[in-house]
Formats: C-alpha cells, sequence, structure tokens
C-alpha cells in the first residue's frame, strides 16, 4: 500500500547546468529514494554516460546504482520541455531563491510535477523561471546564502511531496 502511494504521483526533475558529478548523483539517489520517474538533464549538467557512452564512475560512485533504476535523458532545450509538460497539466516548481519565492513549507504537489534544479553558483536563469508555476525557497537560518544543491532538492522534494 506505501509503495502505491508514493506512484500515485507523477514526478520529473530537470537538472539545468549542474556543474558537479557530486551533486549529480546524489540527486539520482535522491530521486530513486523520493519515487521520481525521470530526470532530465539540460546544459552542461554532466551524464551517468560520457560521451563514448561508458558509465561515469564519479557519478556512480556517489548514486550507488540509482543512475541505473532512475530513468534519464538529455535534453537540448529545457524551455520547451517546460512548455511540453505543461501542457501535459504538470505542474512546475523551481527550487531557487527569487523576489517571487515561497516558503518550500507552503508548496503542495499536484498531480504531475516537475522540479526544477540549476546551477550551484548562478542558479536557474530567469527565462526558465519565467515559465515555471512556483518558485519554492528554504529560508536560511544561518550565516550562508543557501544549502548545497543536492541537500536543498533532497529537503524539498520529500516535504513538498509529502513523504
Amino acid at each position: 500500500m506505501e509503495q502505491a502511494k508514493k506512484k500515485e504521483k507523477k514526478v520529473c526533475v530537470l537538472l539545468h547546468n549542474i556543474r558537479s558529478t557530486h551533486n549529480v548523483g546524489s540527486i539520482f539517489r535522491t530521486a530513486d529514494a523520493s519515487g521520481v520517474s525521470k530526470i532530465y538533464l539540460s546544459g552542461y549538467t554532466p551524464a551517468p554516460m560520457d560521451k563514448f557512452n561508458r558509465p561515469r564512475k564519479d557519478i556512480a560512485k556517489v548514486s550507488l546504482g540509482a543512475e541505473k533504476v532512475v530513468e534519464w535523458e538529455q535534453i537540448k532545450n529545457p524551455k520547451i520541455l517546460i512548455k511540453n509538460l505543461k501542457a501535459k497539466k504538470y505542474q512546475i516548481i523551481a527550487l531557487e531563491q527569487a523576489k517571487n519565492s515561497v516558503d518550500y513549507k507552503k508548496v503542495r504537489a499536484e498531480h504531475r510535477v516537475l522540479f526544477v534544479v540549476g546551477n550551484e553558483v548562478s542558479g536557474i536563469p530567469k527565462e526558465i523561471l519565467k515559465l515555471c508555476d512556483i518558485v519554492a525557497e528554504i529560508s536560511m537560518a544561518g550565516e550562508k546564502e543557501s544549502l548545497n544543491v543536492s541537500v536543498a532538492f533532497g529537503v524539498t522534494v520529500f516535504r513538498i511531496l509529502n513523504l
């Protein structure tokens, strides 16, 4: 019964311009744990397979094999993906600090969701943010401005999906 509950929602993730293979591997592992059905990779985000179609050991080491069980796809244009998923009634939730962001604790996922995660330093480009339905932000109590991108993804996906 618990497994069926997790499968009720169709959840995907877009990783745009993530530079660290460790962050990608960690997000794959969290995606598997949280029931994500597909990860889209865009920009210069490294894929689990290199350009010679060999497994990337640096991603595999962190993901612990999740890159083999979570479906993934490299895409050229994240804006087209978002528009296509919106047409299929996906709710688009960006994880970002922005003027129009809302507290991630107040965000509730609908039946179909695409989480958008951006670069570790510069975040999600404004032209992609404009296409998102919600910009969710984790407020910081300490002196640092943000969490590591893979940690922020884990915190928000589990909270928003109520897992």
